[in-house]
């Protein structure tokens, strides 16, 4: 009992310190990176995420902007580094990265090897269609001929395998190769999240369009190694910069009819 009390009053003098000097883990103070450079790898290919600026040449996208901000917040200097896709995970999860930050859903399986941050946002899936098909999204993928395309190691490609069986998913290494597929016929339809596909979709009106309800909804992170100190510190400025409207701000930059750069804008 005696041991109880001592306990007791521990707890309470550390709730009172806490409650007069703060929370680290939720100030300004606690999350202080002091200025250390944070390696961040981007596909520079995915509308409107990342990409290079063709007007400019100059990157750009949702996650460069994302990025300084959050590292005005938080003390650091991002350092993008180009990387494609496939192998992206695995590389921050082997320490090659930092972050990465590319439209990354965030799935169970994912967060076995790397460490995600809170979810910036919730993205849907839909299927792209030629724009002369008449069929609806569920006629499409309950017609045992369909093939769908999709790119691989994605969360779209599970969702294509889950609707219509892996032997008639068609997995491209680029989304736009999928895109081109099913224009040329090659596949009735391709599964894409709608920020991207908005992106297709505006490049190519006279030939595709986006049909159907979500097939699913999913919340998009930045990833770190497991054993990475940056997600507490990143978490923290996505909290300050939804607070302040910055994130409402992006949103409405590149996830809206306001953001008009194509695919075909680069060339």
């Amino acid at each position: 009992m005696k041991k109880l009390r001592i306990l007791t009053a521990f707890m309470a003098l550390a709730m009172v310190a806490a409650a007069c000097g703060g929370d680290e883990g939720t100030s300004a103070e606690g999350n202080d990176l002091g200025g250390r450079e944070v390696t961040v790898a981007v596909e520079n290919a995915y509308l409107p995420f990342n990409y290079i600026d063709p007007s400019t040449g100059e990157a750009a996208g949702w996650d460069y902007e994302a990025w300084d901000a959050i590292c005005a917040e938080i003390n650091c200097t991002p350092v993008y580094v180009e990387a494609a896709w496939e192998g992206m995970i695995q590389s921050v999860a082997d320490g090659l990265y930092d972050a990465a930050a590319d439209g990354i859903t965030i799935t169970d399986d994912r967060a076995e090897i790397v460490a995600f941050s809170d979810g910036y946002i919730d993205i849907e899936q839909r299927i792209m269609v030629r724009i002369d098909e008449e069929r609806s999204a569920d006629e499409i993928t309950g017609d045992s001929s369909t093939v769908l395309g999709t790119q691989k190691g994605t969360t779209n490609f599970e969702t294509a395998v889950g609707l219509v069986g892996e032997p008639r998913v068609a997995a491209f290494d680029e989304f736009g190769f999928a895109v081109q597929a099913l224009i040329s016929g090659d596949v009735d339809g391709v599964i894409i999240d709608e920020t991207a596909g908005q992106g297709y979709v505006g490049e190519n009106a006279d030939s595709v369009k986006l049909i159907g309800d979500s097939l699913s909804s999913d919340q998009l992170g930045f990833i770190f190694p497991l054993d990475s100190e940056l997600v507490e510190p990143v978490n923290y400025a996505l909290g300050q910069l939804k607070e302040n409207g910055t994130l409402d701000s992006l949103a409405a930059k590149y996830f809206s009819e306001n953001f008009t750069i194509t695919y075909d804008d680069l060339g």
